[in-house]
């Protein structure tokens, strides 16, 4: 049985290192194929270097571009890549360009195609994710779900149940897995001068939030103004630094937030497992947030992980002013949220090499 891999994003590789183990485990012949949606050295090398992930053996080097010029060329390359390799499974992550490029690839070459992470959604259209998420969904052939909510919002769109599978969610496997590295190797916290528990994180990267301005200018206003009773710190994604250049506002923050480049995962870890509180608009941000118990401001007007709101982990907040993000964070500060795990117990990848084994 041969699987071929689809990744592009920080959040897939993640999900992809469990995985990739316990599908070598199960006797599977592995190609992997990264889009290079993400692709500078902390958006990507630095992944498979801490992950333990083998290097692509595929690296179509997309790079950014609109939509429609990368999931074109995703889709050409991806095409490519089943004609040669002949896979008997495209597996697919999660929400991104990358995955619907891959699904739509695979469907139109009747190609079976595994996505996990299936069922999440918004309800919001104007997303781009919600639509890939959608496509992804309604074209694959089995269907990981990680969470009930994720079932239910499969049944409702009329999923066969045959080709649903509620499994647990990957990221907690991958949490579980490196976690205790991150504790041992990671050093970013002296480098950056902070101590446990007393900074806040954040990242900013959503479309919807960095290339509207006035949602732009709220989310770091607000950060500003939390920055005046406790650090923050901000691992700036490229495309939210150059915005901010373009908005002629990244200067008025440099100095009140402790804005770092993109860090790797096990700093990311330490960072979330060390933070009083951690404000993002991240879908995976938010659930790690969850997995290391530490509160979340989520700064959207919606978020698929409806649960971690239900428990009280998690609280949206559409970034209308400075003062309203402000007062959500106050909020959240010191907050336990009910005891809980709707995610797991951290054996997903082992199940679907399983499923994967005996289809």
């Amino acid at each position: 049985m041969k699987t071929l891999t689809v990744i592009g994003a920080r959040p897939q590789f993640i999900k992809a290192s469990p995985i990739s183990v316990a599908l070598k485990e199960a006797g599977f012949e592995q190609v992997l194929l990264h889009t290079g949606q993400h692709y500078d050295i902390n958006m990507s090398q630095i992944f498979f270097d801490e992950l333990a992930i083998a290097p692509p053996d595929i690296n179509l080097g997309i790079g950014s571009g609109s939509h429609a010029e990368q999931t074109a060329g995703m889709l050409v390359g991806i095409e490519q890549a089943i004609n040669y390799h002949k896979p008997n499974w495209v597996v697919i992550y999660g929400d991104t360009n990358s995955t619907v490029a891959a699904a739509l690839a695979a469907a139109k070459l009747h190609v079976s195609i595994a996505h996990v992470e299936a069922g999440l959604r918004s309800f919001n259209r104007t997303m781009p994710e919600e639509i890939n998420r959608v496509i992804a969904d309604s074209i694959s052939s089995i269907l990981f779900a990680p969470t009930q909510d994720a079932i239910n919002n499969l049944r409702n769109e009329g999923i066969p149940n045959e080709r649903v599978h509620l499994v647990g969610d990957v990221m907690y496997d991958a949490s579980l897995m490196h976690g205790r590295r991150a504790d041992i190797q990671s050093k970013i916290l002296d480098k950056i001068g902070v101590q446990p528990h007393k900074f806040i994180l954040a990242t900013v990267h959503r479309a919807e939030n960095t290339d509207i301005q006035h949602r732009c200018q709220a989310i770091f206003e607000g950060l500003d103004l939390i920055s005046h009773n406790m650090p923050v710190v901000l691992p700036m994604h490229p495309r939210t630094k150059a915005t901010l250049e373009r908005y002629g506002i990244l200067d008025k923050f440099q100095h009140s937030l402790r804005i770092i480049d993109p860090v790797g995962y096990l700093d990311m870890i330490k960072l979330e497992k060390s933070a009083a509180l951690i404000a993002t608009d991240s879908g995976g941000v938010q659930k790690e947030a969850f997995f290391h118990k530490v509160p979340c401001v989520t700064l959207r007007d919606e978020t698929e992980w409806v649960e971690l709101v239900d428990l009280g982990w998690n609280k949206i907040i559409p970034p209308i002013s400075a003062e309203n993000i402000a007062d959500a964070i106050r909020s959240m500060l010191g907050t336990v949220g009910q005891n809980a795990n709707p995610y797991g117990e951290g054996n997903a990848a082992n199940k679907i090499a399983q499923i994967l084994a005996e289809y």
